[in-house]
């Protein structure tokens, strides 16, 4: 809607969550709660979003990146009211505003495309009947069902707090009236602060009808307070992720013991076991098995992998076919080609490795390059590492590198050559070779320095 501005509130300390974090800037399935708020107003194609910041309002900003958004700050939190005063300078007199709540993560772009359409002309209030409605705003009707107010809890007589339709906080109606009825809103009640919900009776004052919008989804309206709400909403997201991927034909072992922070995109035939992670943007391509209490963060693994158990991988891409795992370590930068075997206890860091090769045991290998059809034996290392800087191993097609092997960088090991066991290489290998190092004696160098870094 181009006439269509959202004000999302999003100034509340959040005290019962006792933290020096902003509440809005608690995560929920990986992202703050107000990047969920902000996700959902920019699916109702809005003119403008204004968000109204109080506390920590430079964390807020600086962790809330997006273009579209304008900032009001509100310096005290004296009311919803007040703080959608705060707005009223960036709100032109035409076209309709959404009111949504900066820490009601879960929030419902359908109910809210619904509402829109009825609020051009008309204010429109989104309702939830609430077994146990203490602590919020009673909707008050007539006789005929017609809203006449919201009442807060705080204010409410004894008839009024027996009513269970509440206010969710979130509400639409002509800009132009939200002006004007902000200016006529006062403070004379419990706890002194100016309500939004009293723009409730003033439209009925002046004749113009409210539209309740009820809504039965729970969480849909849920905000988070406490570190228990908190809790509460993660699962209920987890739920939610969990079923759409069964919905898409994934296998999850367990749906209740997943957990999704960013985007997960599957193929067909893909199975997940037990107490997995995903973070930020993971692929899994068709076929692929994912063994539990694995995390896996910004990954692409194509089809027919098998991850193992336990297997950590952030910022990796996964040929087709190959075999992490169990207990593998997959760090930034690591490319791997089709059908490689990664085993157990070993370390991956910017570093290529070919079609058809296999680290299969106890070893590290950062910053290299390794060919097609290369075995590495167990307890293999590159010594990439020399205090100051990283330095590149390369080891070429063919290579068959024996176990308990250190590979001092930079060090080229050419096509074919093999590397007998419990060798260390600090030259190049030549290729189609036997290369072994085995020292005699040992010795010390008295007075020798270790490298140092160059202070930038």
């Amino acid at each position: 809607m181009n006439d269509l501005n959202i004000v999302i509130l999003a100034a509340g300390k959040g005290t019962r969550m006792r933290s020096q974090l902003p509440k809005v800037l608690h995560p929920v399935a990986g992202k703050p709660i107000l990047h969920h708020v902000l996700a959902a107003a920019r699916q109702c194609q809005p003119n403008q979003i204004i968000v109204v910041y109080g506390f920590g309002g430079d964390q807020v900003q600086q962790h809330t990146p997006g273009d579209d958004i304008q900032w009001v700050y509100q310096a005290q939190q004296l009311g919803t009211g007040h703080a959608v005063q705060q707005a009223i300078p960036l709100l032109p007199d035409k076209g309709t505003t959404l009111i949504l709540l900066g820490d009601v993560p879960l929030v419902d772009v359908t109910a809210c495309q619904h509402m829109l359409k009825q609020a051009a002309q008309q204010l429109v209030v989104q309702t939830f009947i609430k077994d146990d409605p203490t602590g919020y705003g009673r909707i008050v009707r007539n006789a005929a069902g017609e809203v006449l107010a919201i009442v807060e809890h705080k204010d409410a007589d004894a008839d009024q707090r027996a009513i269970q339709e509440v206010n969710t906080g979130i509400m639409a109606m002509p800009t132009a009236k939200l002006k004007q009825w902000l200016q006529q809103i006062n403070n004379h009640n419990a706890q002194q602060e100016y309500y939004l919900t009293d723009i409730i009776a003033l439209s009925v004052q002046q004749g113009l009808a409210v539209l309740p919008f009820v809504v039965d989804d729970a969480w849909s309206v849920t905000g988070i307070n406490s570190k228990q709400d908190l809790q509460l909403i993660e699962r209920e997201k987890q739920r939610r992720e969990a079923e759409q991927l069964m919905q898409q034909g994934v296998t999850l072992l367990d749906a209740s013991r997943i957990d999704i922070r960013g985007h997960l995109h599957c193929g067909q035939d893909v199975t997940i076991d037990v107490n997995c992670v995903f973070e930020g943007h993971v692929s899994l391509g068709d076929n692929v098995h994912i063994g539990p209490h694995c995390v896996i963060k910004n990954s692409h693994i194509a089809s027919g992998c098998q991850i193992h158990a336990f297997s950590h991988l952030e910022s990796a891409e996964i040929g087709a076919h190959s075999r992490i795992g169990p207990y593998a370590r997959l760090r930034p930068g690591s490319t791997l080609a089709t059908d490689t075997h990664i085993g157990n206890f070993v370390e991956i860091k910017n570093t290529s490795i070919g079609k058809g090769s296999k680290v299969n045991h106890l070893s590290y290998v950062g910053d290299a390059v390794v060919g097609g059809n290369v075995n590495i034996g167990a307890g293999t290392i590159t010594c990439n590492y020399d205090g100051a800087k990283k330095n590149k191993t390369i080891i070429e097609d063919d290579v068959f590198v024996g176990s308990d092997t250190q590979l001092v960088a930079p060090v080229t090991v050419a096509q074919g050559a093999t590397i007998a066991a419990g060798s260390t290489i600090t030259k190049d290998v030549p290729a189609h070779s036997l290369t072994l190092c085995r020292a005699r004696e040992q010795r010390s160098i008295q007075g020798w320095k270790r490298p140092q870094k160059v202070k930038k």
